[in-house]
C-alpha cells in the first residue's frame, strides 16, 4: 500500500470518527440511588449507547464475542444478541428451538471495540424481559430504573397482577395489571389517602408497603372486603389531583397522580401575569380542513372567527397582548402552532375548528369544547383523529410518534400542571354557548389533539359548529353568526382572567 493510500485511510478513519462522536453525551443509568455514566452519541437525533456498559449498569447477564463483534444479552425467558453495523437482532427463546430474526429500523455501530446500540429500540425489546419498570427522559439523557418488586410481591400476588409505579417530571404514573378483566372500580381521596377499590380482584389482605419515592406516595396498603379489594395510597404533600384511565384491553389501568401547578408554586408570580393570549385559527393554506354544504370551507371559517375574537380582546381588556397562529391563509404546521404560543409566552391557548360529518346534510349540530386528556368516546376519538389527520402535509410527519397510543398518557401528564385552570375556562366557555340561544352546546369532552400537546399552558380546542348540519354552517358563514361566537368566546376570557388573577393574588 502507497504512503499516499494509507493517509487517505488515516485522514478517513479520523473523519469518521469526529462524525461519530461530534454528538457524544454521557448517558445517565439511575439505579439504586446510583447515578452511573456510560459511553453514548447522538446521530440523526438517536441516542446510541454502548451496549456492554447498558447491560453492566442495568446488572444484565451478557456474553460478549470481541472476535466476532456481537454481544448477548440473556434474560430468564429470551436471550437477545446483536452484531456491530447490522440492523438485525437474533431473539432466541430459552422454550423453544426456534429463533426469531428482528430488524431494527436503524442499525449498530461498531466503535472502540463496542457495540453501540439505538437505546429506544433495545428498550422497547427488553421491557418485557427486564425486571423493572423504565423511564428514558431523552431530553435530559437519563434512564431510570424504578424499582417496584416489593409492591408486587407483597401487594397484589402475581398470580392475579402487577403494580408498578414510574415517577414522571409532572407527577407519577402508577400502571395496575390484572389478569382478568377489572368489572368495575372505583375511587376517591380523604385526608392525603387515594383509595382505590377493584370489583371481584383478589388481592392478599391487610398488606402495607413503604415506597422511597420521591414524589408524593409513601406507602401503598391493600385490604379485602368481600369480593373486592381496596387499594390504598398514601399521598405526600405536593399533588394537585389524580386521573385514572382504563386501557382497551379492560385489565390495565393507569394512575395519574399530578404535581401541584408552577402556577401555584412559581416564587415569581410576575411571570404569570395574565398578558399574552394565542388564538390558533385551525387548518389554512393547502389545508382547508372539513368541506360543509355548499363548499364552505372550514379553515375559512376558523380564521375569520380567531380574527374576530382577537379584535374583541384588543379592543376591550387592556395589558392583554393577542398572538395570532396565522392571520391569512396559510399552512402552519401544528407543532409550530405551540412552538409560537411558547416563545411568545402565553397564558391560555385557544384553537379554533369546526365541527362536519361525512354525511350532508345531518341532524348534527351545536359547539363543543376540548381538553387535553385520553379520548373515553368513540366520537371524541374520531374527531382527534380527523384534526389530527392534517399531518400529512407537514414535511416530517414521524415528529408525532412519540405522543400516540400508550405514550399520549405520558405526554398529557406534561399538562396536568395546567389542567385545572383549562377546566376552568372551559366551564366558562360552555356556559356562555349554553346561554346564547343560537348556538346549541354539546358540552366539554376530551380527547388527543397534536395541537394541544405543543403548547405549554392552559388550553382548549374548540369545535364551533358543525358545517355540515344547515342551520349551522348558515350561521357560521355569515359575518353575524362568526361574531356571535367570537363574543362569546371573548366573555369567557374576560370570566377567567379574573379567576386567574384571583388565584395568583390569594397564592402569592
Amino acid at each position: 500500500m502507497s504512503n499516499k493510500a494509507s493517509i487517505f485511510i488515516l485522514i478517513a478513519i479520523c473523519i469518521f470518527s469526529v462524525q461519530a462522536f461530534s454528538q457524544s453525551t454521557k448517558l445517565i443509568i439511575r439505579i439504586d440511588g446510583k447515578e452511573i455514566p456510560i459511553s453514548a452519541f447522538v446521530k440523526n437525533e438517536f441516542v446510541y449507547a454502548s451496549s456492554s456498559e447498558l447491560a453492566e449498569a442495568l446488572k444484565i447477564k451478557y456474553y460478549k464475542n470481541k472476535a466476532n463483534q456481537k454481544i448477548e444479552y440473556k434474560f430468564d425467558a429470551f436471550n437477545l444478541k446483536f452484531s456491530s453495523k447490522n440492523p438485525f437482532v437474533i431473539k432466541s427463546a430459552k422454550s423453544a428451538a426456534a429463533e426469531q430474526i428482528i430488524q431494527l429500523p436503524i442499525s449498530t455501530y461498531f466503535i472502540d471495540d463496542q457495540i453501540f446500540v439505538p437505546l429506544e429500540y433495545v428498550l422497547e425489546l427488553t421491557k418485557n424481559a427486564y425486571p423493572n419498570q423504565m423511564d428514558y427522559d431523552k431530553d435530559q439523557q437519563v434512564l431510570s430504573v424504578l424499582k417496584g418488586t416489593p409492591i408486587l410481591k407483597e401487594i397484589i400476588s402475581p398470580k392475579e397482577g402487577t403494580i408498578s409505579i414510574a415517577e414522571k417530571t409532572n407527577g407519577v404514573l402508577i400502571t395496575i395489571k390484572c389478569v382478568k378483566k377489572i368489572p368495575k372500580y372505583s375511587s376517591f381521596v380523604k385526608k392525603d389517602v387515594l383509595t382505590l377499590t377493584l370489583n371481584d380482584i383478589n388481592v392478599p389482605a391487610d398488606n402495607s408497603v413503604i415506597i422511597p419515592s420521591k414524589n408524593f406516595i409513601k406507602r401503598v396498603s391493600s385490604k379485602k372486603i368481600k369480593s373486592n379489594s381496596v387499594i390504598s395510597f398514601d399521598l405526600k404533600p405536593g399533588y394537585s389531583s389524580h386521573e385514572f384511565t382504563s386501557k382497551d384491553d379492560g385489565k390495565t389501568l393507569l394512575l395519574t397522580i399530578r404535581k401541584a401547578s408552577q402556577l401555584d408554586n412559581s416564587a415569581k408570580k410576575d411571570k404569570w401575569d395574565f398578558n399574552v393570549i394565542v388564538i390558533d385559527a385551525g387548518h389554512g393554506g393547502k389545508d382547508h380542513g372539513a368541506i360543509g354544504l355548499n363548499g364552505l370551507k372550514e379553515k375559512d371559517v376558523n380564521l375569520a372567527i380567531a380574527l374576530k375574537t382577537g379584535k374583541l380582546i384588543e379592543d376591550n381588556i387592556k395589558g392583554v397582548k393577542v398572538v395570532y397562529t396565522r392571520k391569512t391563509d396559510k399552512f402552519v404546521e401544528l407543532y409550530k402552532r405551540g412552538k409560537i404560543a411558547n416563545e411568545k409566552n402565553g397564558k391560555l391557548f385557544i384553537s379554533i375548528h369546526c365541527n362536519s360529518t361525512p354525511q350532508k346534510p345531518t341532524d348534527a349540530s351545536g359547539t363543543e369544547i376540548y381538553l387535553l386528556r385520553p379520548g373515553k368516546t368513540e366520537s371524541a376519538i374520531k374527531i382527534a383523529e380527523e384534526e389530527n389527520s392534517v399531518i400529512k402535509y407537514e414535511d416530517n410527519p414521524s415528529r408525532y410518534q412519540k405522543i400516540t397510543g400508550d405514550n399520549f398518557i405520558l405526554v398529557s401528564m406534561a399538562h396536568s400542571s395546567y389542567m385545572k385552570y383549562s377546566e376552568k375556562f372551559s366551564d366558562y366557555l360552555n356556559t356562555n354557548f349554553i346561554n346564547n340561544q343560537q348556538l346549541k352546546s354539546r358540552g366539554v369532552k376530551q380527547a388527543g389533539f397534536y395541537v394541544l400537546v405543543g403548547a405549554s399552558m392552559p388550553g382548549v380546542l374548540v369545535e364551533t359548529g358543525f358545517i355540515s348540519n344547515k342551520n349551522d354552517a348558515q350561521m357560521l358563514k355569515s359575518s353575524a353568526g362568526q361574531t356571535k361566537v367570537a363574543t362569546s368566546i371573548y366573555e369567557a376570557i374576560k370570566k377567567f382572567k379574573d379567576y386567574y388573577e384571583k388565584v395568583i393574588k390569594t397564592e402569592s
